[in-house]
């Protein structure tokens, strides 16, 4: 029945995919600016761009009909779900098993001004003292181990639309128009 929705309504799982990324990215700036104020790490800034990244493509997908549009996206999705996953993952890694020796690393864009960009991404992916630490948690799982389980979801999904639409299942018209 749930896979029925990715030949009869694509662009509403799109649509969902893109309003549930708004919404943590909402969150994500809840607990930034709000009675938590958590200072993000350079990981957790480069997981943000990559969910921006992805509630792009899948809003943007979500309001144009053409099928190969639908295609690209879903490629696009999955590619973007795929990154912020790996970024997620690795800081999951680093706060599981923190490096012996912890120093709090500059923020992002401190990094980029001061280092050529050939060694600020390494950096970025090192990971400082900040981002093995972990500040806050919901059923026991910190917000990268949560960041990393909604881009394993978001990837799942570009690649169902991907595999489904390349399959050559033909949309009936009335699932471009809803």
């Amino acid at each position: 029945m749930f896979l029925n929705w990715f030949d009869t309504a694509p662009r509403r799982i799109l649509g969902l995919v893109a309003v549930t990324c708004v919404a943590m990215l909402a969150f994500g700036l809840y607990l930034q600016h709000g009675p938590a104020k958590l200072e993000p790490c350079p990981m957790c800034i480069v997981q943000r761009y990559a969910l921006v990244l992805v509630a792009l493509v899948a809003g943007i997908a979500a309001f144009v009909p053409a099928r190969g549009f639908l295609v690209a996206s879903a490629g696009l999705m999955t590619l973007f779900a795929g990154f912020g996953g790996f970024v997620a993952a690795r800081q999951s890694w680093l706060q599981w098993y923190p490096p012996e020796i912890a120093s709090c690393g500059r923020d992002l864009y401190g990094m980029i001004e001061t280092f050529p960009l050939k060694r600020a991404i390494p950096m970025i992916f090192r990971g400082g003292g900040d981002c093995t630490k972990v500040d806050w948690t919901f059923l026991g799982l910190s917000i990268a181990n949560w960041s990393f389980l909604w881009f394993l979801f978001f990837a799942l999904v570009g690649l169902v639309l991907l595999v489904r639409q390349l399959r050559g299942r033909s949309m009936p018209r009335h699932a471009l128009a809803t």
